[in-house]
């Protein structure tokens, strides 16, 4: 960008606003295309992803907002990285936590701060079985393969993700690490997808 004549602070900070804006469409658009691509082309959706320049753990996630976000609950005065930071809550907390950042004038990180330490609070509250221990299940809880916060679209920062660990017999691994390896994908994303994709039968 060039500018070829001295602006006014008020003249810049405009044009910035509008970048910000821009910037944060893109992402929507990108996120919208994503779900479509996966909805109609399948295994050549994989393809067609490896050519961006993003990585597939910021695709996916990018994927798993829009696909819970349809376009009548996104609010269009908050960025896609504020839902992002809520996208792993039940519907209701989403639109609650939404609709306070939006009244507030909230900052992702300041929602992502709200969020964080409500979920401590409950956590205290609640003493999980030994069935919850051995799985070592986050109190964030999300698909293992999307967005402790989603790679931020903007900034890539740290992403909330629920951990399931799973005990295999080693061939069984082995087979699975081959199959992810085809996919171009690591395999632990690659086995949430497919957990995914036969949890909702997509």
């Amino acid at each position: 960008m060039l500018f070829t004549s001295k602006q006014s602070l008020n003249a810049w900070e405009q044009v910035g606003t509008k970048l910000f804006s821009f910037a944060d469409s893109s992402t929507w658009w990108i996120a919208d295309w994503l779900v479509y691509g996966e909805s109609q082309f399948h295994d050549r959706y994989y393809e067609a992803i490896k050519q961006t320049s993003l990585s597939y753990q910021t695709l996916r996630n990018y994927t798993w907002v829009a696909r819970n976000f349809p376009m009548p609950r996104r609010r269009h005065n908050l960025s896609f990285s504020h839902h992002l930071e809520v996208v792993s809550l039940d519907q209701p907390e989403q639109d609650y936590w939404l609709r306070k950042a939006e009244e507030l004038g909230w900052s992702r990180n300041k929602l992502r701060g709200e969020v964080r330490s409500s979920l401590r609070t409950r956590q205290g509250e609640v003493t999980p079985t030994e069935t919850e221990r051995r799985a070592e299940v986050s109190s964030t809880g999300s698909p293992a393969a999307e967005p402790d916060s989603a790679p931020d679209p903007v900034d890539a920062g740290p992403s909330p993700e629920a951990r399931l660990l799973l005990e295999l017999p080693a061939e069984v691994l082995a087979t699975i690490r081959t199959a992810a390896k085809k996919q171009g994908a690591p395999v632990e994303t690659w086995a949430a997808e497919i957990l995914r994709r036969a949890a909702t039968g997509s």
